[in-house]
């Protein structure tokens, strides 16, 4: 692209989750930033959504099987109504999250949506992941950024609560309850129960209730569970320790609480009835949607305040998940990277930073860090590729660039054991030693890509392809979440 030249391109961004499924679209501006005697940098400088689609409930066939035709009928209706056809589509981002993530067929509906853009970013997201995207699109990592606040965003969905807190713009911590709004199914507008899943029977449990399907209820039987649940939703934010029901309902380990909570921001399926001024006064009312999300919502925002937390509104609720894309081009020189290109070009790597502060100094510690990350991410089973991003080594010293190496190695043995490649991407410029440091400290054949002088986010998602000039320049296509631009 020519370096004087704007270039307006086309972004969608698809979220299929527990409950509901919906599409946003965006022109994004994207421009040259770098001066005429830099290597080119390509930013997105502006954003402008031109088109939020209804929201649907996601289609299923079953309790386990999502209706994969049915989800690509509603991208083909949104882009009609859009005015759009998928050839004019440039990027995009499918984003599969909360309960749907484990339904048996995900790999179908990103098989039935690859003809309706130019170039998805594919992710399945787990709790943690879902957490940082819903933290990102609901406006509160950069509230933290601009008011120097500690930010929690608890995203309340149809089968899950995910947390992500957010220091300075940055995701510093993350967890998962298994409380939801759907977890419980009614007739709409009605009083009878339809469905009750397996944590909404763990919560009656636990309660002492004991209501069943087919059973007619009323808003006094119904509200001491939904009570519960909301509790359960607060205790998370309160202690790291738990006991009881906040316990067995715990998807991941708990957030560490290691600053005080400035803001509370709730995005999700029920954030407008935790905003709204009055709570749901009949079954009529709470089961608008099928669920019990009106009631929860507003159980939330009875216990949070109870608990003096100070909750503020974000900029988006119901739609923080739904991500575009935008994408940027980065040469990185021959001269500092090190690399194996056996399986290059890769394509969509989603990159995550095991190390929110300054590195530990021992190898030992590095992999306590990285081992605990890869594990919250749920990737070290899965056939996902991650690369890790890194500002750098402690010092430039060989000691601290060893001690990086071999910790790296060590914290992911166990991912690495699946012969996945190690792909690193650091900010500094010492890409080629590390490498170097890397494969003197290993003894099985590993593919190892490390490239620097790339400034990459957590959750962004590159594309590495092969090399050019003769293994001098390789170029790099990173896939930046818009919603954090």
């Amino acid at each position: 692209m020519p370096e004087s030249t704007n270039q307006r391109i086309t972004s969608v961004g698809i979220d299929i989750g527990t409950t509901t499924t919906q599409l946003v679209i965006s022109q994004l501006t994207i421009e040259n930033t770098a001066s005429g005697t830099l290597v080119p940098r390509v930013e997105i400088t502006d954003k402008e959504v031109i088109h939020r689609s209804g929201i649907y409930f996601t289609p299923l066939i079953d309790r386990d099987l999502i209706n994969a035709v049915e989800v690509s009928k509603i991208v083909e209706t949104e882009y009609q109504a859009a005015g759009l056809t998928p050839e004019m589509i440039d990027t995009g981002a499918v984003i599969i999250t909360g309960e749907t993530a484990k339904k048996e067929n995900a790999k179908a509906i990103i098989d039935a949506l690859a003809g309706f853009a130019g170039d998805f970013v594919v992710a399945t997201a787990g709790a943690n992941l879902e957490a940082i995207f819903a933290g990102k699109g609901s406006g509160a990592a950069l509230y933290s950024a601009r008011r120097h606040q500690v930010v929690v965003n608890i995203d309340v969905g149809g089968g899950t609560s995910n947390y992500a807190v957010f220091h300075e713009g940055k995701a510093i911590d993350s967890s998962c309850i298994n409380v939801g709004g759907h977890l419980i199914e009614f007739e709409r507008n009605g009083d009878r129960i339809t469905y009750i899943s397996e944590p909404a029977k763990i919560a009656l449990h636990a309660t002492g209730q004991r209501l069943q399907v087919g059973e007619r209820v009323t808003l006094p039987q119904l509200r001491p569970i939904v009570k519960a649940m909301a509790s359960c939703v607060a205790e998370v934010l309160k202690t790291s320790v738990h006991s009881g029901l906040t316990n067995e309902l715990l998807m991941t380990p708990p957030l560490r609480l290691e600053h005080p909570i400035g803001k509370v921001m709730i995005s999700g399926g029920v954030a407008d009835y935790v905003y709204a001024l009055t709570g749901p006064a009949t079954m009529a009312e709470v089961t608008a949607f099928g669920d019990f999300g009106p009631l929860l919502g507003w159980e939330l925002k009875v216990n949070l305040e109870a608990s003096g937390f100070v909750l503020e509104k974000p900029d988006e609720t119901v739609r923080a998940t739904v991500i575009g894309t935008g994408t940027q081009s980065v040469n990185l020189s021959g001269s500092t990277i090190h690399l194996q290109e056996t399986r290059l070009p890769l394509r969509n790597v989603m990159v995550i930073f095991p190390f929110t502060s300054a590195i530990p100094e021992t190898p030992q510690e590095i992999a306590e860090v990285v081992k605990k990350v890869i594990l919250g991410l749920q990737v070290e089973h899965s056939e996902e590729i991650v690369a890790i991003a890194l500002k750098g080594p402690r010092t430039m010293s060989f000691t601290d660039i060893n001690s990086l190496a071999q910790g790296l190695l060590l914290g992911l043995e166990d991912y690495l054991y699946r012969d996945k490649p190690l792909i690193l991407v650091i900010e500094a410029d010492c890409g080629k030693v590390l490498g170097q440091c890397i494969n003197a400290s290993d003894n099985r054949p590993l593919e190892l890509v490390c490239i620097d002088q790339l400034e990459v986010e957590n959750c962004d998602f590159i594309d590495i392809g092969k090399p050019l000039m003769g293994g001098r320049v390789v170029p790099v296509v990173l896939k930046t979440l818009v919603f954090n631009r």
